[in-house]
């Protein structure tokens, strides 16, 4: 079964937790629904969902989102990466591109910034040995967490949740990892869920990817790759882990506290936090 637009996992398809959403093709779509906040109430199911774009979206994918119903669709994704790419409709739901570039043009290396098309083998066999593509790797989610232009757009991602007091909201990146994964933390994280909590989350993505994390990790060793070219991969393909629980520290150190960060940088208020948890959290 063809899973993604992007990757070929192989002749099996991984096995996923309870959290992942049963879609035909579409990767990485999971409702962010289900977990326990620090004062024991639950985010309510089918309200929140973050994946991969859903340019390979099947008929019947659109129709179970369709059902829930999903009304606003959030793509953060750059005009490079929708080209050829594009979401197919949803009938009934408003589409928005906030696009997230945590790397400028011209600190991206030359040879990526020429590719025509978005190619993800072409980019990570050659990231993999290029010293900027390395640091890139290595900085990207603390990049989105410090840029400007960044913090403007989670915020208003945030600001376009608040302002959806009815139906399901779906937001995606292209793999629905990196910038997803930091949003879902960000509203996770405003919805009162411990930071334990929102690690795992972040990390669900690596059980999708592990196939494609492997292939990689072995074409770039066969082509003399260490560890440190491995690490590209992991970033690229994968969820760097290890890197997020760094940029949650960052967070803390910087900033004061994640609620300090959502609260003095990305603008939300008392009264924001108090209509999120009302109108996504289970009573308790």
């Amino acid at each position: 079964m063809k899973l993604s637009g992007l990757f070929s996992f192989g002749l099996q398809k991984p096995a996923l937790d309870a959290y992942f959403m049963q879609l035909k093709n579409v990767v990485n779509a999971r409702d962010i629904g289900g977990y326990v906040t620090t004062d024991g109430r639950m985010v309510k199911r089918g309200m929140l969902i973050r994946s991969a774009s859903l340019a390979t979206a099947s008929d019947s994918d659109l129709a179970m989102l369709a059902a829930l119903p999903v009304v606003k669709v959030i793509d953060f994704r750059t005009e490079f990466e929708k080209k050829g790419k594009e979401n197919r409709i949803l009938p009934k739901a408003d589409y928005l591109n906030l696009p997230i570039q945590p790397v400028d043009k011209g600190e991206t290396p030359t040879e990526i910034a020429k590719l025509k098309t978005f190619d993800i083998s072409k980019i990570i066999m050659f990231a993999a040995f290029n010293e900027k593509a390395k640091t890139i790797a290595r900085e990207m989610y603390p990049l989105m967490v410090k840029r400007p232009d960044c913090q403007q757009q989670f915020a208003a991602f945030l600001r376009e949740v608040l302002d959806t007091p009815e139906g399901a909201v779906f937001f995606h990146c292209t793999q629905g990892k990196d910038r997803t994964g930091l949003a879902s933390a960000y509203l996770l994280s405003a919805l009162g869920v411990d930071r334990e909590t929102v690690i795992a989350d972040f990390d669900k993505t690596n059980q999708v990817y592990a196939h494609d994390v492997r292939k990689y990790c072995r074409r770039v060793k066969f082509f003399g790759g260490r560890e440190e070219e491995q690490a590209v991969v992991k970033s690229f393909i994968g969820a760097n882990t290890e890197n997020f629980i760094r940029t949650l520290d960052l967070i803390n150190a910087e900033y004061g506290s994640m609620d300090a960060y959502l609260r003095n940088v990305l603008g939300l208020t008392d009264a924001d936090f108090e209509i999120l948890r009302e109108r996504y959290l289970l009573l308790s």
